[in-house]
């Protein structure tokens, strides 16, 4: 029998290349339902994400909000910690951040209320399985002990998997959007 990081080494492989197939035929309204959902979050302080390699784009949906409240995007501070979150804004001046995400050049952190979040797969139960780091398993843990703090899921409609290895660590979403769907857990 495998173990569970090679169980879960295999369901990212797998989910990697749902991804990068949807990502060659994604356009620029994959973001639609998203701007959607987040209309109606006016105002309350949120962090997107700036997509690396062939992850689904939240860009146009977080320059929607950040006219309407805070935005920010997450900046790994050391590995086995949680995210912060530094304030973002359409054309703000950006620098490399750890495993090629952009950052934000100037740190201004805050905590979002809802937090988009990446993922490698997902399932209809609000499970996710990220890219190993524990990152927002750390940062919505935190966040939650502090207030009820919203996680919704952003990816195509591909990365949906069967039988995710999740364990108790793995903080659940509250929402999943893809290009074609929302689903509220």
């Amino acid at each position: 029998m495998m173990d569970l990081t090679a169980i879960k080494t295999a369901a990212r492989q797998a989910a990697f290349a749902r991804r990068k197939m949807a990502h060659a035929f994604a356009d620029d309204t994959a973001a639609a339902l998203l701007s959607e959902v987040l209309a109606g979050y006016r105002g309350v302080a949120m962090s997107g994400f700036l997509p690396i390699r062939t992850e689904i784009d939240p860009r146009p949906a977080m320059a929607e909000a950040a006219a309407h409240g805070p935005v920010g995007v997450p900046v790994i501070q050391a590995k086995d910690h949680p995210l912060k979150f530094s304030r973002w804004e359409p054309d703000c001046a950006l620098r490399a951040g750890p495993f090629g995400a952009d950052v934000p050049v100037v740190d201004n952190y805050f905590d979002p209320e809802i937090l988009i979040v990446p993922l490698v797969a997902w399932d209809r139960a609000g499970g996710r399985l990220g890219y190993g780091g524990g990152f927002y398993d750390r940062t919505l843990e935190r966040l939650r002990a502090r207030r009820p703090t919203l996680a919704i899921g952003f990816a195509y409609s591909a990365q949906e998997a069967q039988d995710l290895p999740l364990e108790p660590t793995d903080q659940p979403l509250d929402m999943m959007v893809t290009e074609a769907e929302v689903i509220r857990f």
